[in-house]
């Protein structure tokens, strides 16, 4: 096989040319110069302040990205880590990071040649032994964990924990050589690669500060002393402190292997109001944040601040837990599916540009299935088989809609709109809904951790081109969230996960998209225009579509 320099996907070159552009280049602003309160932050002999403060929408839930799988932990994450695989800048596509290149000898063997003189920041070597090491310690992983709360990821993608997972050795060959060998095919493994969660670690910190040692339970985790304050990657900057719902700080890695830019410190400041973050940047006290709210739009940019968007791969969902009373009868939940007008919802909540969403991927991804199995908003319909199943005027049906507050996330930007509009159109039916909030990190173990849920907004962006990521992650195996056992439609993502060629994933992956929408697990909602502001001195800022946005290549002017 050809190193990693030549194992672009045919089908991701076929997303590449068909995305808009993103602004990765320089970004021309006019907005007022920043005058954060931070003070300070700027590099002796010069006048650039090199402090970057962003405003985030909530604090990450762990420091420990092998415990990681929401957007705002990952942003902090992969300024602190690094993987073996990283993004070609603004795509999705997988590109070396830590391995300058890779080999697959076979279809379930990869030979990893790793970069030199890389160093953590503990001041330990990177070699192919701490390569191992990750990849051992979160296969071993068991208890609170090995839970969908905490190692979501390797849960999902390697199918299990020992035994169970298609994991089965890594091998240091060399100092920059590794082995990482899988028990059956799966073609998405190396794209797969890019996410945080894969982030190699320093081993001699993981086993100083307990990583492993973590307590509570699945709805209610508690994180190791590692994961709460001794995060320790190669990136290109390091942890300083947190102040868990104030802020996060990083500073530069003077070591770095890589090129350090402008940015000699990073602060992540907790923000989860929309309109507070807006308020912020106007006021100079932030550089820029994610997940703009629509009605924000056009009011920064006669300001004159920057508007980046990313495009959306992404897919905001109304999932519905079988486990729940009434959401296991299929006309329950085609009755929901039926009552929801999405162009409306678009219209009246969501970012212009905005497309509703027909399956559980967007139409870039391979399998997307034009022919699916559709519901058109019908709200007599929807009467008539809330009827059929037994609901009436006299007797309704009553459900429990999980929501998130004081957050923001690339396919949900306003929850509290987004419920208020559905609310309105399920209970227009005759649906009665019992609403409950819980804050973003609460609301992730709820939903993934526990059984006590109905239905429930949520959704995800890509982090990597490939449909496993998609489908895969969401139904190839029974989880709290879906609350549902369908051997058949697990299986079916077993086989298609190892798929080697792009005609025989398309095929499969189609039918699996109509399989899926057959059987309803939830209502795809819409693909939502995820947008980014800035002040003035940013003057570069490198967007990505799966957010693998590293802050050494942000450029600052004053």
């Amino acid at each position: 096989m050809e190193g990693a320099q030549h194992m672009l996907h045919t089908a991701r070159r076929r997303w590449l040319a068909g995305v808009a552009a993103v602004a990765v280049g320089t970004i021309v602003l006019t907005a007022c110069a920043s005058q954060r309160d931070e003070g300070g932050g700027e590099d002796e002999g010069s006048d650039v302040d090199s402090t970057f403060v962003f405003g985030a929408s909530g604090d990450p839930a762990s420091l420990d990205p092998a415990f990681a799988s929401d957007g705002e932990t990952f942003r902090v994450a992969r300024q602190m880590f690094e993987g073996l695989v990283g993004t070609v800048p603004g795509t999705a596509d997988p590109a070396p990071l830590l391995a300058k290149s890779w080999e697959q000898p076979d279809d379930t063997t990869y030979v990893f040649t790793l970069e030199e003189g890389v160093t953590f920041h503990d001041g330990t070597d990177f070699n192919a032994e701490a390569v191992c090491f990750n990849f051992d310690r979160q296969n071993a992983f068991t208890g609170v964990a090995a839970s969908q709360s905490m190692a979501y990821y390797w849960g999902v993608i390697m199918r299990g924990f020992g035994a169970d997972s298609i994991y089965d050795s890594c091998t240091a060959d060399s100092e920059t050589q590794a082995t990482i060998k899988l028990k059956q095919p799966f073609a998405g493994f190396i794209p797969a690669l890019s996410l945080p969660s894969f982030s190699i670690q320093s081993p001699a910190a993981l086993e100083e500060y307990g990583a492993d040692e973590v307590g509570g339970t699945e709805e209610a985790p508690i994180q190791s002393e590692y994961g709460q304050e001794h995060p320790t990657g190669t990136g290109p900057f390091m942890f300083d402190s947190i102040s868990l719902g104030e802020q996060t700080v990083l500073k530069a890695n003077p070591d770095y292997w890589g090129e350090q830019g402008d940015v000699q410190e990073v602060i992540f400041r907790v923000i989860g109001d929309t309109t507070a973050r807006r308020q912020a940047l106007e006021a100079g006290s932030i550089d820029g944040y994610d997940l703009v709210a629509p009605a924000d739009l056009q009011a920064l940019e006669d300001a004159g601040f920057s508007l980046v968007n990313r495009d959306p791969f992404n897919v905001l969902y109304l999932g519905m837990n079988q486990a729940a009373p009434g959401l296991s009868d299929p006309k329950v939940r085609q009755a929901i599916a039926q009552a929801i007008d999405k162009d409306a919802l678009i219209t009246q909540v969501l970012p212009e540009g905005t497309v509703a969403a027909s399956q559980f991927m967007p139409e870039a991804v391979i399998g997307w299935n034009e022919d699916v199995t559709d519901y058109a908003y019908d709200p007599e319909a929807a009467k008539a088989l809330l009827a059929e199943a037994g609901y009436t005027e006299a007797n309704p049906l009553t459900v429990t809609f999980n929501y998130p507050v004081n957050i923001s996330r690339p396919y949900m930007p306003n929850p509290e709109q987004i419920f208020t509009n559905l609310q309105s159109q399920l209970e227009a039916v005759g649906i009665v809904i019992n609403p409950v909030t819980n804050e973003w990190v609460e609301y992730l173990d709820l939903i993934q951790g526990g059984t006590e849920h109905g239905i429930h907004l949520l959704g995800w962006t890509g982090d990597y081109n490939d449909p496993d990521n998609f489908v895969g992650t969401f139904f190839g195996l029974p989880t709290n969230e879906w609350g549902f056992d369908n051997p058949e439609l697990f299986q079916a993502l077993t086989e298609a996960r190892g798929l080697a060629t792009e005609e025989e994933q398309e095929a499969a992956y189609a039918g699996i998209n109509e399989q899926i929408m057959e059987f309803l697990p939830g209502v795809p909602l819409a693909h939502p225009v995820p947008t980014l502001a800035f002040d003035a001195r940013v003057t570069s800022y490198p967007a990505s579509p799966v957010q693998d946005e590293v802050y050494n290549m942000v450029e600052l002017s004053e």
